[in-house]
């Protein structure tokens, strides 16, 4: 494993970004139906921030990922979610809690307290023994992913999911097409993208209820930056 999550260079995806200097608040403890179940694979869950961010610069909750003021945003780590093979493990009962050394080791990885808050409650706990474990895993494996350039991507007449799929490819020499899943919402606007892994973490075909649409499907891009 220590082979595959060797460290490498990667584009930036946070421009600016800059972590809080005074207290951060930790999250409230989140909590769902705890499922328990044998983990067969994992996603690495990116989201395009410009597109999430559309409609919800005015809110307070997201003012470190949209109003600009501590940092622009690009592709933005989501969570490593843990799969099942029927269900997947989410919830897990644990005492543990983000403290607030990990929150900055990964605000600018993923600009959200209470994002990082949620992701470790639903689906980190299911996979490591503490928060710092499964930041350090994700941080990783998303320090080893290079983007394409959106902004010229989003720029590119009858642009399609193939076409989004292969740059992200090309930029990542290791993956194919079949590995790389995007979501789109119902207007064809680019919501995020899933990298698909088996448990030793190297890129795998993604189920295809996870790759999303077909390479046909159009594509638009959101530039807001």
């Amino acid at each position: 494993m220590a082979a595959v999550l060797a460290p490498a260079p990667a584009v930036a995806q946070a421009y600016q970004c800059q972590v809080p200097k005074g207290a951060i608040a930790l999250p409230a403890p989140e909590s769902g139906e705890e499922v328990r179940t044998r983990v067969t694979g994992y996603t690495l869950a990116a989201s395009w921030s410009p597109e999430y961010c559309r409609t919800r610069t005015p809110s307070q909750a997201d003012a470190r990922q949209c109003s600009g003021k501590q940092g622009r945003f690009g592709m933005i780590l989501h969570g490593l979610w843990p799969e099942g093979a029927d269900r997947s493990p989410q919830w897990c009962r644990t005492e543990r809690q983000p403290g607030e050394a990990d929150l900055r080791q990964n605000l600018c990885a993923t600009p959200s307290v209470k994002l990082l808050g949620h992701e470790w409650a639903r689906h980190g706990s299911c996979m490591a023994q503490s928060p710092a474990a499964y930041f350090t895993i994700q941080r990783v494996l998303w320090d080893n992913v290079r983007w394409p350039d959106f902004d010229r991507l989003s720029r590119r007449r009858n642009l399609d999911a193939g076409a989004v799929r292969q740059a992200i490819a090309q930029a990542n020499p290791r993956w194919s097409a079949s590995q790389i899943g995007l979501e789109l919402n119902p207007r064809g606007w680019l919501e995020g993208v899933r990298l698909c892994f088996n448990l030793q973490f190297k890129a795998v075909a993604c189920p295809k209820w996870q790759l999303g649409p077909g390479d046909a499907a159009k594509v638009s891009i959101w530039r807001g930056l």
